[in-house]
């Protein structure tokens, strides 16, 4: 089992303490840690993915308006809570990327969704852990381009696992 625990302490002492931390100064002064939901090891999956015929290009702006350049690489579906669901897994130069909005969003996840890197195992399988989930660097302030979910990556269900909602004490 991956220990969640220690991830999270090291990713909320880089937030409070490293320069490229996403934070500006005067939130890591007042920074007590990221919220995330209790691991889940029903959300650690192991999937296939199910290759598009054609790897299209896709455009997926950004929060400021920028665009970004994926390609579309094919479909997981799985169930959660009960529900068959399924994502588009993207890729560009820097790796896979899954971005996903559940509903809980703006609720108890950031609005704008979530994202994902899943880890290839080989023959077309992924692990896909959404206990790593986490918020794109604009969920912490309007310093950062982040591409926003595409709507076919907009799920129906909550995905309670990874991180919550960030809060800073000035809110």
């Amino acid at each position: 089992m991956m220990n969640y625990q220690s991830i999270r302490q090291e990713k909320d002492e880089f937030f409070a303490t490293h320069p490229q931390s996403p934070l500006r100064e005067e939130q890591k002064a007042v920074f007590e840690g990221l919220n995330y939901f209790p691991p889940d090891p029903n959300l650690r999956l192991e999937l296939a993915l199910q290759p598009f015929p054609e790897q299209t290009k896709i455009e997926i702006q950004t929060n400021t308006g920028d665009i970004q350049i994926y390609s579309r690489l094919g479909r997981f579906s799985f169930v959660v809570e009960g529900q068959k669901v399924e994502l588009t897994l993207y890729g560009n130069q820097y790796g896979y990327f899954l971005p996903f909005v559940d509903s809980l969003a703006g609720v108890e996840t950031y609005p704008a969704g979530r994202y994902l890197e899943p880890e290839a195992i080989g023959n077309n399988h992924f692990i896909v852990d959404f206990n790593l989930a986490y918020n794109p660097y604009c969920a912490y302030n309007d310093d950062w381009s982040c591409p926003l979910t595409p709507p076919e990556n907009r799920l129906n269900v909550p995905i309670r696992a990874g991180e919550k909602l960030f809060h800073s004490s000035s809110d």
